[in-house]
């Protein structure tokens, strides 16, 4: 059996040889007086951070959104996301918000019991909301229920083609 044929001998090969390079270079560097430095760089205290310094991640996406003009819509979408949170689990469980456009946010229900519910606890709803998103963002809530249409008066009708008896008599 070839050493090729062991993928473990080969990766302990692999790593001996590496272990050797680093050693080398460790070596030549030392000859050089550029010895590696055991800690990482420190920033003078009271410097401040370059534009091409890492940044946090959270740091960067809150300076996105600052940059772009998305924070609200970013807020909004977390409320959205977080909407059995606020309004609590039985009401989520038979809404769910569908949009947000210049103060009002639509809420659709599905049943008309509990668009009823929603339009009673709307003014609630409006302060939680705007608690989780500053004062004066949320205006109104707008409820729609069920949206199956209205249905048709009259008697039952059957549609469709003819019978074979419809023209007797």
């Amino acid at each position: 059996m070839s050493a090729d044929a062991n993928p473990q001998a080969t990766a302990a090969r692999g790593a001996a040889l590496a272990r050797e390079k680093l050693a080398q270079a460790k070596a030549d560097a030392a000859k050089r007086g550029q010895l590696p430095r055991r800690e990482p760089r420190r920033r003078a205290p009271g410097a401040r951070r370059d534009a091409s310094d890492p940044q946090p991640f959270g740091r960067a996406i809150m300076e996105l959104l600052a940059f772009r003009g998305w924070e609200r819509s970013a807020a909004v979408g977390g409320v959205f996301g977080r909407w059995g949170e606020i309004v609590g689990v039985d009401l989520a469980a038979h809404t769910k918000p569908e949009s947000f456009v210049e103060g009002e946010v639509v809420v659709a229900a599905d049943s008309t019991a509990w668009a009823t519910q929603v339009r009673l606890l709307a003014p609630t709803l409006v302060r939680r909301l705007n608690e989780e998103l500053g004062e004066g963002t949320v205006q109104r809530v707008r409820v729609k229920g069920p949206q199956n249409g209205p249905r048709p008066s009259g008697g039952l009708r059957v549609t469709g083609s003819r019978g074979p008896r419809d023209t007797y008599g």
